[in-house]
């Protein structure tokens, strides 16, 4: 087992991403500690989980909540070997029409709310750790009505590069993950109809080379090998796990001639 022995946290592992490699870290021997905002989903993923997981009630931009959280995680863990500060929200700002709290809120959950959530586990961070970011294609591509989603995500890259130069000298390892378009639950709660939820995510995974959306267990796959000792050597890397989103931008079936 690859994560053998290992504590880990991930914030968002009530759902997609962060509850598919909540269950692939358990499966490969780590302990678990999940957070969330929603209790329904927060009890749900325990359920899940079993007894290898704890599941915290906590909000990533709470300084209050932060403190609360991670002196929890210290006396139910006592260290960690892995942070994977997943929790993020998506949300459109289109340009003309976006007022400047919606903004603002995007970059203190996704950008700030990262940053600080790994200021407050350092403390119980052993040297030789694994930090992993969850960053975004729209970091690197373009897309209408998503400045402030963008932004974060570039932020990310940015601000883990840094970290891995402040955290070296402890052989902490700091990487980012950069999912294209997952089937995620996020795809429920965008406002829009099913039927037009749909036919959106058929039109993007036309769009992307494999032609089709990713899993949030192949994400999963990826965060993993950050995690554990496969990359024992990888410092500071933004990974794309994108179907080829980035790479060949134009390789999709609706590109195809």
């Amino acid at each position: 087992m690859k994560l053998a022995g290992k504590k880990a946290l991930i914030t968002g592992g009530n759902s997609g991403i962060g509850l598919a490699t909540a269950k692939l870290f358990i499966k490969e021997g780590a302990q678990v500690a999940i957070t969330g905002r929603d209790q329904k989903t927060l009890d749900y993923a325990i359920q899940t989980l079993g007894p290898k997981a704890k599941a915290y009630r906590a909000d990533v931009i709470d300084s209050a909540a932060r403190k609360d959280l991670f002196a929890k995680i210290e006396k139910d863990f006592g260290h960690l070997d892995i942070v994977f500060a997943n929790a993020g929200i998506a949300g459109q700002t289109k340009a003309g029409s976006t007022d400047e709290d919606t903004f603002e809120n995007i970059l203190r959950i996704n950008l700030t709310g990262a940053f600080f959530t790994v200021e407050a586990a350092l403390p119980l961070l052993k040297d030789g750790s694994s930090i992993i970011f969850n960053g975004s294609v729209i970091g690197s591509l373009g897309q209408a009505g998503y400045a402030a989603y963008a932004a974060s995500k570039a932020g990310i890259r940015g601000m883990a590069r840094s970290l891995a130069a402040d955290l070296s000298p402890r052989g902490i390892r700091v990487n980012v993950i950069a999912p294209g378009a997952t089937d995620t639950p996020i795809w429920n709660r965008t406002g829009r109809p099913s039927a037009e939820a749909e036919a959106l995510a058929k039109r993007l995974a036309s769009t992307i080379p494999l032609g089709r959306l990713g899993e949030p267990e192949e994400i999963a796959k990826a965060v993993l090998f950050l995690a554990s000792d496969d990359s024992s050597y990888v410092q500071a890397i933004e990974l794309f796990v994108d179907g080829g989103a980035v790479g060949t931008p134009f390789g999709g079936p609706a590109f195809r001639g």
